[in-house]
């Protein structure tokens, strides 16, 4: 399935670019792009989404980072460069030139922002770039403390899914998912292939990477994204040689099969990175948007939680809170906890306008 692969997504976390010491590990950093460069003369298209700058910074700075958030982005903005230049100065010495991409949250939630960066992909790939990105962990403080993207494995999942790729490869230091945790259990048996990230399956994953931000659970939410939105997500590990080159060997790694193919809007509305807030709805509304696929009206809304304008995405949680879906709202949050319980025909005598009838339309709308 994954061997006819086009385009392709490799994440590269923390642990898996560094050696025992906390440096850089160059042998390993230098293999990938060994074996990238390899697919790349194989008419493939490669996105590289990678981590490591904070971790670098800070041992150029010789600070402890863990500290402070100021720290974390002092070291960023000195380890960032550094970084670059190690996977730029490899790739250049086989000819191929690469860009670098650093990213925040808004610039995926921002649905002008996303079709700019969207755009700027698309002609890089074309023009046979190879994009490098990162978090911009030095401008964004939110991004180093509540690590937004999961040690880059959010990220590296929403470049895959809104790029169109046809792969997401998740380059850690454990070959796969296990039945359970092969670090306590000396029986424990790798998946070589999931269907469905089911919540069964998001049992298995414990805890994050010693030394970076992410574990096996963001690596699984990031799968989640990637097969919803019609894309495959494989786990392998990058201690393995040659590792990349094997990433079509079906007995490496954990292969993700897709299950969905949302499309673009939709999958931009499902995995936006920013939600100010939440709408409660009655076990009605619930059972009209899941099953008949129906708009949200503001007779089934229950209450509003946070502040949001008209025109951003937000969640839909039911009656005990739990999160089913989520869609660009039509209204301020101000106005539907004005509106909330009442029929369409009362909305303009309400508010003195009327938007529309539906507080959140159905094509604007993906139960998740």
């Amino acid at each position: 399935m994954i061997e006819n692969s086009k385009r392709i997504v490799f994440k590269f976390g923390t642990n898996i670019l560094r050696n025992e010491s906390g440096d850089i590990s160059l042998s390993h950093l230098y293999s990938f792009i060994e074996d990238i460069a390899y697919l790349y003369k194989q008419n493939k298209e490669i996105l590289i989404v990678t981590s490591g700058a904070v971790g670098l910074g800070a041992k150029k700075l010789k600070i402890d980072t863990t500290t402070s958030t100021t720290l974390k982005q002092a070291a960023a903005s000195v380890g960032q460069p550094l970084l670059m230049g190690i996977w730029q100065d490899g790739f250049e010495k086989y000819g191929i030139t690469t860009a670098q991409i650093l990213l925040v949250e808004d610039d995926f939630s921002n649905r002008k922002k996303y079709l700019s960066l969207r755009l700027t992909l698309h002609k890089l790939l074309e023009n046979g770039v190879i994009p490098i990105i990162n978090q911009n962990d030095a401008v964004s403080p939110s991004e180093v403390e509540h690590a937004s993207f999961s040690d880059n494995d959010k990220l590296s999942s929403l470049v895959a899914s809104k790029l169109d790729a046809d792969l997401l490869v998740m380059v850690s230091d454990i070959d796969g998912l296990f039945d359970k945790n092969p670090k306590v259990y000396k029986d424990a048996k790798l998946i070589k292939e999931v269907k469905k990230v089911t919540p069964s399956i998001e049992k298995l994953a414990q805890g994050a990477s010693l030394g970076g931000r992410g574990g096996m659970i963001t690596k699984l939410c990031a799968a989640k994204v990637v097969t919803t939105s019609g894309l495959c997500a494989k786990i392998v590990n990058g201690t393995t040689p040659n590792i990349i080159k094997k990433v079509f060997d079906s007995d490496v790694g954990t292969l993700f099969l897709p299950n969905k193919n949302l499309p673009h809007k939709k999958r931009w509305i499902a995995y936006a990175t920013n939600i100010n807030g939440s709408i409660k709805v009655n076990d009605g509304a619930k059972n009209a948007i899941i099953d008949n696929q129906k708009s949200l009206l503001s007779i089934g809304i229950e209450s509003v939680q946070g502040e949001f304008k008209r025109g951003e995405i937000v969640s839909i949680i039911d009656k005990e809170g739990l999160e089913f879906a989520r869609g660009i709202s039509c209204y301020d949050s101000g106005d539907i906890d004005k509106i909330k319980g009442l029929h369409s025909d009362k909305i303009e005598q309400i508010l003195g306008y009327k938007f529309d009838d539906d507080v959140i339309i159905k094509d604007n709308l993906v139960v998740i």
